[in-house]
Order: C-alpha cells, then sequence, then structure tokens
C-alpha cells in the first residue's frame, strides 16, 4: 500500500487528547497496535505516514533516506506557521548532512559531557538561588515562572552569552514560535524579531575576547552574522523552552505520583535513571518529528515513496510495552534509557548533555528543599500547553 493509494477516511492529525494529560492521544496508541505506518490527513489535506512503535522511528531516524530538510518538496507540516518556522529561515536542525554536520561540528564543544560536569557547581548555585527567592518569606508560588523556567534561561544565557535581563522579550518570541495557533506571519515576525535582536548582539561582540558561544562565532571566518544569529536563535529557543517544561511537568507527575515521589526522596541515588524515565513517559515533543523519504522505502508491509512525508511520534513510541514493559506506568528505578526523547542518529539533540544536568540538579533540589512540596490548586485547573509544540503547563501552583 502507498500514500496515493489511500481514502480520504484517514486519521487527521494532531489528533484528540484522551483523559489523562500526560498520555499520547488514544488514536496513536491503537494505531501502534493496529497500524504502526499508518496514513494520516495534514491541515492542507494532503498526507503523509504516521510512525508509532519504537523500533520503527528508531530506525528512521538513524536512516539516511529520510531527510529533515523542510525545503524538500512533501515534508510534512501540521500548520502554516510550522512550514514557515521550518523553510523562511532554516537552522541546521532542518538540513541534511553535510551542511548540517558543518554547523553542527562548530557547537559541538559547548555540550560534551565533560564540559556539562565542569558546569554542574554553577548549575546547581543557580537552582538553589531560585529555590531560596521562591520560598523566602511565603508558602506558596508558581513553579514554572519563578524556577523551572529562570533555572535553563539563566544557563543558556550565560552560554550563549545573552543579557538575561532581556529575558521577557526572547521568551515572548519564543512563545509566538512554538505555538501551534501561531499564524506564518506571526512565526516570520517573530523569528526575524528574535534573529535581529541576537544579530545585533553578535554584532557587539565581533571583537570580543569572550569565550561565550555567540562571541567565539563571531571570530569565524567561515560564518556569517546572519548565520550566527540563526544558530544562536536555535540555541536559545531550545535551550530554555524544553528543559522548563520537562522540569515542571517531571514536578506535576511527581506530585500525582507520591509512591514514585516517596522512592526518589527515600533514595536520591535514584534521580539520575529517574529522569531518563520522567523523558520517557512524558517525551514532551507531542506532535511528531518530521521527516520525508528520499528513496522508496519499504516498511512494515507499507511503501513509503519517495516524496512521501513521516511523521515520527516519539511520545507513542516511548509507550511501547515491545520496547519498555508496562510502558504506560512510570517507575523510576526502570532502566530508560533506550528512550527516543532527545531523538536518534545524526539529528539527536546536541544539548542533551547539559539538559540531563539541568534536570536531574532541578529534581534534586526541590525534592530536597520542599519536603512539603504540593499542589496549591485542584489538579484539574492546571493549564496543560495543548496549544504548544513543547508539550508541558502554562503555570504549576504550588505550595510548601
Amino acid at each position: 500500500m502507498t500514500l496515493a493509494d489511500t481514502s480520504t477516511e484517514v486519521l487527521a492529525v494532531p489528533a484528540e487528547r484522551g483523559t489523562c494529560p500526560f498520555d499520547p492521544p488514544p488514536a496513536y496508541d491503537l494505531a501502534r497496535e493496529q497500524d504502526p505506518v499508518a496514513p494520516v490527513r495534514l491541515f492542507d489535506g494532503s498526507t503523509a505516514w504516521m510512525l508509532t512503535r519504537h523500533q520503527d522511528v528508531r530506525a528512521v531516524l538513524q536512516d539516511r533516506r529520510f531527510s529533515a530538510d523542510g525545503t524538500k518538496d512533501g515534508f510534512p507540516f501540521l500548520s502554516p506557521g510550522r512550514r514557515e518556522l521550518a523553510t523562511g529561515n532554516p537552522t541546521f536542525i532542518r538540513m541534511d548532512d553535510p551542511e548540517h554536520a558543518r554547523l553542527r561540528r562548530m557547537l559541538t564543544s559547548d555540550f560534551i559531557i565533560k564540559r556539562v560536569e565542569e558546569m554542574r557547581p554553577q548549575v546547581r548555585a543557580i537552582a538553589v538561588e531560585l529555590l531560596d527567592a521562591m520560598t523566602r518569606d511565603r508558602d506558596h508560588a508558581d513553579l514554572v515562572a519563578e524556577f523551572a523556567l529562570p533555572l535553563p534561561s539563566l544557563v543558556i544565557c550565560l552560554l550563549l552569552g545573552v543579557p538575561y535581563q532581556d529575558h521577557a522579550y526572547f521568551q515572548k518570541c519564543s512563545s509566538t514560535l512554538l505555538n501551534a495557533n501561531s499564524t506564518a506571519e506571526q512565526v516570520h515576525q517573530a523569528r526575524d524579531d528574535l534573529n535581529t535582536y541576537i544579530k545585533q548582539l553578535a554584532e557587539s561582540k565581533r571583537d570580543s575576547d569572550d569565550e561565550d558561544i555567540i562571541s567565539r562565532l563571531m571570530r569565524r571566518e567561515d560564518l556569517s552574522p546572519d548565520e550566527v544569529a540563526t544558530m544562536g536563535t536555535l540555541l536559545l529557543v531550545a535551550g530554555h523552552e524544553t528543559t522548563a517544561n520537562m522540569t515542571s511537568l517531571s514536578i506535576l507527575t511527581l506530585l500525582r505520583d507520591p509512591e514514585q515521589m516517596a522512592r526518589l526522596r527515600s533514595d536520591p541515588g535514584l534521580i539520575r535513571g529517574a529522569v531518563e524515565e520522567l523523558l520517557r513517559y512524558l517525551s514532551i515533543v507531542h506532535t511528531g518529528l518530521p521527516r520525508v523519504a528520499t528513496e522508496d522505502v519499504e516498511l512494515n508491509g507499507r511503501t513509503i515513496r519517495a516524496g512521501d512525508g513521516v511523521l515520527l511520534m516519539i511520545n507513542t513510541a516511548n509507550r511501547d510495552s515491545e520496547a519498555f514493559p508496562d510502558a504506560d506506568s512510570l517507575d523510576v528505578g526502570r532502566d530508560a534509557r533506550r528512550h527516543l526523547a532527545f531523538g536518534f542518529g545524526v539529528h539527536q539533540c546536541l544539548g542533551q548533555p547539559l539538559a540531563r544536568a539541568e534536570l536531574q540538579i532541578a529534581l534534586d533540589v526541590l525534592l530536597t528543599g520542599l519536603p512539603n512540596l504540593r499542589l496549591a490548586v485542584p489538579f484539574e485547573q492546571i493549564p496543560f500547553r495543548h496549544d504548544m509544540l513543547i508539550y508541558g503547563v502554562h503555570r504549576l501552583p504550588i505550595a510548601w
């Protein structure tokens, strides 16, 4: 069967969510069990393939016959805004090798494990300071605004050389870029505004001897200021939005599962592994990783033709019981290292060592520093980010 053979009666994506906000849409789970390479309908009436099994998603992510280039015909988009973001001024995550590899290598040294391990004391000091400020002279706060968002924002600003006092501006731009309902015009404007901001900052660092990422990139002769701005924008947005939402969503998940939280409190040595399990269980990219086939590929009895779009459902693949027994249950003692929350293959997340460190430190500091941590409002009043590309919560009122 090929996409050309499909009828008009196929699943429209994104699908409706079920009753549990932590779980993938039920239609995706059903597809994984019954039709793991399923045709789906996109916003503009075009079709693509949706992959939902762990082994298939992992295989495609390391298969060079599938392109991450959003400018190729057939590349799948979920909205006009997503198309504008991927094609208007693409970053290296929307490129294939060799250009993808050339640009990525310029940043590798900033995110290697050794470099991140050296940063741990500084990240922990920031986390402790944020906790102290949040808890001073009161017994409640919004965890998102006062801890989960500032922590990775401060860290990525230090790495990039971006003034943290401008965080309200770049977070506003980021929100527009990641809002699933943003129009193409709104995405275009927000991206241009943020690129202009980073470019002006980069120009001011042209003669700097500082070792922040933007200063170092500006000293390269093989990069233009526009390319530096594009790379800086990508790192700034990705460097705070993803970890911020994983932090708040992880805490909320643990608050809903007191047994798992108690295990972490009694044995802090579980935290490193628990972060991997939370990444698997929550998988905050809920709209799929898009790819397009550059050759005909046979997969599970389907023929994916050259030019067919593919959506790789990371969140559903990470709930595949063939890869993770009892996958719909959270188990902080599980070995979840084969999860796909950071992707896989050449395009896997560059910043994953830093994200892991930030999450491990955040959980440790919060669980240790707030022994009476609890929700300050009923769970039903928590505003989930159903409208955003990076899943999480808009606010998380807590008390202690």
